[in-house]
């Protein structure tokens, strides 16, 4: 979805775990196996650090990003945040077959991603300046969902002409 919302806006894509193992020459998995999560929040905040300041980008983050407080600072002060929410249902629907997330590799991965889910929905809410429930709608449903967002943010920030006042 940020690969077409970029195509859309003419800005370029970062998707931020891409960018961190093309870094690390590794999957983040086996980064995860080998190193543990610590290391790899300090290299993801790094890159959240480097691509948040410009130029202007359509950045995707992992999930896990917002754990740390000076991602949710970066991402927050330095663009406009959407938190694409999801139940855990819909999530382990998407998921279910996927093994390359590490923190989903257990004996109960829905009940992993409910307890994921109410530990950072808290967290998602705080740095996004949007929400948007995203439910099963294409796509280009949810692109258009964000750019009609981002015109009519941008449309309320910008101040009226001067032709628009009394007296005019």
């Amino acid at each position: 979805m940020g690969r077409q919302l970029a195509r859309r806006l003419a800005l370029p894509f970062v998707d931020t775990d891409h960018v961190i193992e093309e870094r690390l020459g590794c999957s983040i998995r086996e980064f995860f196996e080998r190193e543990g999560e610590g290391p790899f929040r300090d290299l993801e905040a790094s890159v959240i650090d480097e691509f948040t300041q410009g130029p202007a980008a359509v950045v995707s983050t992992g999930g896990g990003a917002v754990l740390r407080p000076e991602n949710r600072a970066h991402l927050h002060e330095r663009g406009a945040v959407f938190y694409l929410k999801s139940t855990p249902e819909e999530l382990f629907r998407r998921l279910r077959h996927d093994r390359n997330r590490p923190l989903l590799q257990v004996d109960d991965p829905l009940q992993r991603l409910r307890d994921l889910f109410d530990a950072r929905d808290p967290l998602y809410r705080m740095v996004a300046h949007f929400v948007i429930e995203t439910g099963r709608p294409s796509v280009a449903t949810l692109v258009n969902m964000i750019v009609m967002q981002l015109e009519l943010g941008q449309a309320a920030a910008d101040p009226p002409s001067h032709r628009d006042g009394p007296g005019n």
